[in-house]
């Protein structure tokens, strides 16, 4: 008898601690396991990133005639006459014929749509041109020569780098950020007491790195001679940001 009640104490007590076991585990406190291991022959990998800032050196402008009038013929006559005045007056600044780009010649028939028969009114033209500018002391002339011979649309500025010391720029950053990766390699692999051994793989991201445009500018602002004071046109800097990440043997 003795014998049975001890067997009946020990079924109960395993049954008993499955029962509280299931509960704490449904509804009990969750149990955070969260463990980094770095066994050898895996590729240990860090990055590192490199900045470096620069100045632009190519301005861009849009520059363009628009006219309208009573005929075609007219409004064309208008706007070939202003286009001419207005490309000589860059060449003259020193301007090259090869930086001056015609980007769209539009024509556009105006209506009146007041009547119940739409009547054909005139016509407007629309001429614009991209002038790409190498030196930048003659950023501010271009606007008011351009202006002064006529042209009445003025568009954004974009700055732009040059290819040769873009690609100087970026091969710098590039080295930084490898410098970067591979102090920090041997830092943390000093502090872990890992041994590193050969680099395995090398992977690079380059950021965007855009020149935030001018916007648009007034015509009016270089219309000289008659007291409006001359455009004040800086570049600023540009950013030129790369990441790599390097995977080493580990020892």
């Amino acid at each position: 008898m003795v014998e049975k009640i001890k067997r009946c104490d020990v079924g109960g007590g395993v049954i008993i601690f499955f029962i509280l076991l299931f509960c704490f585990a449904k509804w009990g406190p969750a149990i955070n396991f969260n463990t980094v291991t770095q066994s050898t022959g895996q590729p240990f990998v860090v990055s590192g990133e490199g900045k470096v800032f620069v100045t632009p050196d190519i301005a861009k402008i849009t520059i363009g005639v628009e006219e309208q009038g009573a005929t075609l013929k007219q409004v064309q006559g208008v706007v070939n006459t202003k286009s001419k005045a207005l490309t000589d007056s860059l060449k003259k600044i020193g301007i090259d014929e090869k930086d001056i780009k015609t980007t769209s010649y539009s024509v556009y028939p105006q209506y009146d749509y007041s009547t119940p028969t739409q009547k054909l009114t005139g016509f407007q033209i629309s001429t614009n041109y991209e002038v790409t500018i190498k030196n930048f002391d003659k950023v501010n002339d271009t606007i008011i020569s351009a202006t002064n011979a006529g042209a009445n649309v003025i568009g954004g500025i974009n700055f732009e780098v040059n290819d040769k010391t873009l690609k100087e720029k970026t091969d710098e950053a590039r080295k930084l950020a490898v410098e970067e990766a591979k102090e920090k390699a041997e830092g943390l692999a000093k502090s872990a007491g890992m041994s590193l051994g050969k680099i395995i793989n090398i992977s690079e991201n380059q950021m965007g790195n855009e020149i935030r445009p001018m916007y648009a500018i007034d015509a009016s602002i270089g219309s000289a001679g008659k007291g409006v004071p001359a455009p004040d046109i800086q570049p600023g800097q540009t950013e030129i940001n790369i990441t790599v990440s390097i995977s080493y043997q580990v020892k």
